[in-house]
């Protein structure tokens, strides 16, 4: 559901369009958003990960921070979006969800929000900020993707792509800007895009990610990026 800002300030920000997640979808789904459960325990886990990460960032004036595991299916689309929304809950603050995920997009799918967002549009500047981002509240906003592309890692070696992204930010003057990534270890859109992050969020698999493969991903960070930590999405059973 879109409706139009009724803002009339001049601020960037206030002249993206408002979208309304379909609740009654959430509710018939499952989705896994620690908004709709405040007092699950993943809820309180996702509110301390969030105050950890803006103490970090305020510490070193950083705001950019890629989500990333290893390989697929591990849950960094989860815990992109839940964190975004655990960040929101921040009065007065403004933080930026951007889906840079071209190989399997899905944070408009988590968030029961239908459109046509083909972030390469945007990316590329082929389509405005305006026209192509729009606003979950007052305090989270959201560059959304809805197309497979295969030439995702080509375009994040584009300045343009970094050029675009600046102007965006410098625009909407964000706290934080949360970026969601491909998997690490299967394709090379991170390693592109490192020299515009501050930082780097690893989530990590309990049931299929190795000890190996975080050490690969420390090994193609060091130098490049702070790693901020490892999220365990899915723990092992201690009985087990």
């Amino acid at each position: 559901m879109l409706i139009e800002s009724g803002h009339d300030s001049g601020d960037a920000w206030d002249m993206l369009p408002l979208v309304l997640p379909d609740v009654q979808a959430h509710a018939t789904s499952g989705a896994p958003l620690v908004d709709y459960h405040r007092d699950h325990p993943a809820s309180k886990a996702f509110d301390l990960l969030r105050t950890r990460l803006v103490q970090a960032l305020r510490k070193n004036n950083w705001t950019r921070i890629a989500v990333v595991a290893p390989t697929s299916s591990c849950g960094a689309t989860f815990t992109a979006v839940n964190l975004a929304l655990s960040l929101a809950r921040v009065p007065g603050s403004r933080s930026v969800l951007v889906d840079l995920d071209q190989r399997k997009p899905g944070v408009a799918q988590a968030l029961a929000l239908d459109g046509d967002w083909p972030i390469s549009d945007f990316l590329s500047g082929r389509r405005l900020m305006e026209e192509h981002m729009v606003r979950l509240s007052d305090t989270l906003a959201l560059a959304l993707n809805s197309e497979v592309n295969q030439n995702a890692s080509e375009q994040l070696h584009d300045q343009v792509t970094a050029a675009v992204l600046e102007d965006a930010e410098a625009d909407l003057n964000p706290d934080v800007v949360l970026y969601d990534m491909p998997a690490m270890l299967e394709y090379d859109d991170l390693a592109a895009f490192l020299p515009e992050l501050d930082g780097v969020l690893l989530v990590s698999d309990g049931t299929q990610t190795t000890k190996a493969q975080i050490e690969e991903c420390e090994r193609i960070l060091d130098g490049q990026a702070p790693l901020l930590g490892v999220v365990l999405n899915r723990g092992r059973d201690a009985a087990q």
